[in-house]
């Protein structure tokens, strides 16, 4: 049992409606779940508002899918009939003025039931789950590791992450993203971390925050929770690391080729990573370009300061692979580069280096799909990339989505290039296969909502 309603029920501006039957109060939840199609018995069911459906609408469906009980907004509960509900289904209602408020305060209380356990907490305008992930295996090798699973990095998905803690863990890594102002402050009111780690700072979300700037104060909140024990790890020569570390209740250490003293330097192997040495031994480190050797030594930085070994580090860096769509590497009649989970203007740059620089005698095939979420600045970032576009090392650009028109239109007078422009998945599809062939390498770099893997060569 992760906790008992009365347990829930006394935690400040929560109120408990115990079920029709005696001693309802005293039972608890084994797991807590926000959709109700995903259910298992025994569970909470949190009832959270969304854009377009309303959590509080399917907990009828939860109680009868075996739902233990319910957290809900107290002024909903009799909108939706949930008092009778819930005396119906002998379940228990527990209540809150906001539920995902409440999900994160239950989530903050229930990892104060986990002192000894070294929490970690990594945030960043990119690379935050590779870091994540290579974190995990090299602290894994060697002691008892939980982390927030895929991309359960928001102000809902990590406090369902907290939940799975359990005793035996030694450290808890987990990735903490952004997409509104406040969201990293929360939390980190709900982690508390005792290493904090920024893995960059960039124009991911600016449409939401405003600048640069304003994206580097709201990735410092990460460190918002220090009480002056803690530490902070920041990539040496950020843009803005001066600003990162100002107010700093803490310890602070940086991290990259030139601080992370364990690192011997790196030998590229182009689309399939590089010779990496760490504390005085080489190991084959898989996944490629500048910016994945960043991650790892972030990752490294994280592993050293949770006190494993050299060895394990390099266990970590031996076995990693790129998870989907994140720099993966495809080898067959055509080699592609799979790095279409999501993009904006620095990965974006870092995807055409890495092609660009790699030693390849086949044709080098471009299909860039839109970066979404600029704000303002979108169709000037589209027209740097159009700019950007001309000046790389493509022999064929194919380019998805409205936004992408600006590029187009920076490539319309280059005369050594192939370029098509698209808003149809259908006809980019079609046009590639028509384009491609055998020993190319083919790039797919452009945000989620292209799916740019749709595209991939048969």
């Amino acid at each position: 049992m992760l906790m008992t309603f009365n347990e829930a029920a006394a935690l400040p501006g929560f109120e408990l409606l115990p079920g029709a039957e005696s001693g309802m109060e005293n039972r608890g939840f084994d797991s807590v779940c926000v959709d109700s199609r995903e259910i298992v018995p025994g569970a909470l069911f949190v009832a959270l508002p969304g854009e377009k459906t309303d959590g509080h609408a399917f907990v009828k469906d939860a109680f009868a899918a075996g739902a233990a009980g319910a957290l809900v907004e107290r002024a909903k509960r009799e909108t939706y009939g949930l008092t009778e509900a819930a005396r119906e289904a002998g379940k228990s209602l527990v209540l809150a003025r906001d539920t995902l408020r409440g999900l994160q305060a239950l989530a903050a209380a229930y990892l104060d039931r986990f002192p000894a356990m070294l929490k970690v907490g990594i945030t960043g305008s990119s690379g935050k789950t590779t870091t994540k992930e290579l974190a995990a295996a090299m602290i894994g090798a060697e002691r008892s590791v939980v982390f927030n699973g895929g991309n359960l990095n928001s102000d809902s998905g990590l406090p369902l992450s907290v939940f799975h803690v359990r005793s035996g863990h030694e450290v808890g890594i987990f990735e903490m993203g952004m997409n509104r102002k406040g969201e990293i402050a929360e939390l980190a009111a709900v982690l508390r971390p005792d290493i904090a780690l920024i893995t960059n700072t960039g124009s991911a979300h600016i449409g939401m925050i405003g600048s640069e700037r304003g994206i580097a104060l709201e990735k410092r909140a990460v460190f918002s929770r220090f009480t002056g024990k803690e530490l902070a790890l920041l990539p040496e020569g950020g843009a803005f690391s001066e600003l990162l570390a100002e107010e700093l209740n803490g310890r602070l250490k940086f991290f990259g080729k030139t601080s992370s003293k364990k690192f011997g330097g790196a030998e590229s192997r182009g689309l399939f990573g590089s010779t990496v040495v760490w504390d005085g031994e080489s190991v084959n480190f898989a996944l490629p370009g500048e910016h994945n050797l960043m991650n790892a030594l972030a990752a490294a930085a994280l592993a050293d300061a949770a006190g494993v070994s050299g060895e394990a580090v390099r266990a970590g860096l031996a076995g990693a692979k790129p998870l989907f769509g994140r720099g993966e590497v495809i080898a067959g009649e055509f080699t592609v580069l799979r790095d279409c989970y999501n993009a904006n203007p620095d990965s974006m740059d870092k995807a055409i280096s890495l092609c660009d620089e790699a030693d390849w005698d086949g044709r080098r095939v471009y299909i860039i799909g839109s970066m979404l979420e600029l704000g303002d600045g979108g169709e000037a970032a589209h027209e740097a990339l159009g700019e950007r576009l001309a000046e790389s090392k493509a022999d064929i650009i194919f380019l998805f989505g409205e936004e992408t028109k600006a590029s187009c239109a920076k490539l319309k007078d280059t005369k050594n290039k192939f370029v098509f422009h698209t808003n149809s998945i259908d006809d980019l599809r079609s046009k590639t296969r028509e384009n491609i062939r055998k020993g190319d390498m083919i790039l797919l770099k452009g945000s989620r909502a292209c799916a740019l893997e749709r595209v991939m060569p048969v």
